[in-house]
């Protein structure tokens, strides 16, 4: 006959064992009834920006599916820089999510000598969002109706014509323009690419590479002049316009991304169930929208998948800035 402490001794190791796994970060219970509350998207771009118009259509779907509430936060500054920190230092319990591209996540690291965040051990990585590509555009009432128009201006006069930005991807792409067509063309920095944007319409600057999103609407309407896609195969939304690579800037290829990320030491099972929301979200009407008056595409993966795909991102992006000659701010 066992003891009274033989008999007790089990139910108190199981009723402990129940106890901890009910307060550990990963414990089932809490990813099954994730999201209890308002999420916050933070987006490191400014209103209108193509990574804000997706993390409103992506929010739209994910409170659809689970009836909270999603916030999207716009911290645009610094290159994306002041988003990327706040999530970072944030609680990773699932509830503050950085929606952004490869500025902060590939491009910044070689741009800056300081970040407030490593774009790697301090974040998890969720999953991809969306790709796409980038167009060269000129005011409509410009001279330039080609490539080589524009090239051929920027070769007489060394210095005089300039180019806007604001994000990295923007800029890299006008750097690399400027290193593959021989140019000397003077970049000016915006904290986000619909500011930047407003002065190319307004005469400020001369021309941008911009992302489809947020220029497409004013290509449309015959506001801007579109010369040229930055990737290796035209745009479906404008199969007249040749890639640059086609209209003599032989080798430009330069796309972007999207992608999802929650601070590190964020729990697997919080991770892999914002991962299953969001892939169902790129999917949703809201997405679809998107994806069709973009010149995007959905694309989505594990967060393995991300990770492997950031660290040779890292790579790439590294080796466009050394070859344009880029010192780090």
């Amino acid at each position: 006959m066992k003891s009274p402490c033989e008999r007790i001794l089990p139910r108190l190791v199981l009723a402990c064992i129940a106890l901890l796994s009910a307060t550990l970060p990963g414990a089932p219970s809490r990813a099954a009834t994730y999201p209890a509350k308002p999420v916050t998207f933070v987006v490191p771009f400014g209103a209108g920006s193509a990574t804000d118009q997706l993390a409103r259509a992506l929010s739209a779907s994910i409170t659809e599916q689970t009836g909270q509430p999603v916030v999207v936060e716009n911290r645009a500054g610094a290159s994306g820089m002041l988003a990327a920190q706040h999530v970072a230092r944030a609680a990773p319990d699932g509830y503050s999510v950085l929606i952004t591209t490869n500025t902060t996540q590939a491009a910044n690291p070689f741009l800056f000598k300081r970040l407030p965040y490593d774009p790697a051990k301090d974040f998890a990585p969720v999953t991809l969002l969306g790709r796409g590509g980038q167009v060269l555009a000129v005011r409509a009432d410009t001279p330039y109706r080609t490539v080589d128009d524009l090239v051929t201006q920027a070769r007489k006069a060394p210095g005089k014509l300039s180019f806007g930005s604001g994000n990295s991807s923007s800029r890299m792409a006008g750097e690399m323009f400027k290193q593959l067509s021989h140019t000397d063309i003077v970049w000016v920095g915006y904290n986000s690419n619909p500011a930047a944007l407003n002065d190319l319409l307004g005469g400020h600057i001369d021309m941008m590479v911009i992302d489809t999103v947020t220029g497409m609407p004013h290509i449309q309407s015959g506001r801007l002049r579109a010369l040229g896609a930055s990737t290796n195969r035209r745009l479906p939304q404008l199969p007249n316009v040749p890639t640059l690579d086609e209209a003599g800037i032989k080798g430009y290829d330069m796309g972007y991304w999207f992608a999802a990320y929650l601070p590190a030491g964020t729990p697997p099972a919080i991770v892999q169930r914002l991962r299953e929301l969001l892939v169902n979200a790129t999917q949703s009407q809201h997405a679809r929208g998107f994806f069709a008056n973009s010149a995007t595409e959905p694309w989505t993966s594990t967060p393995e998948e991300l990770g492997r795909f950031q660290a040779s991102e890292l790579g790439k992006w590294g080796r466009v800035v050394k070859a344009a000659g880029i010192e780090p701010e």
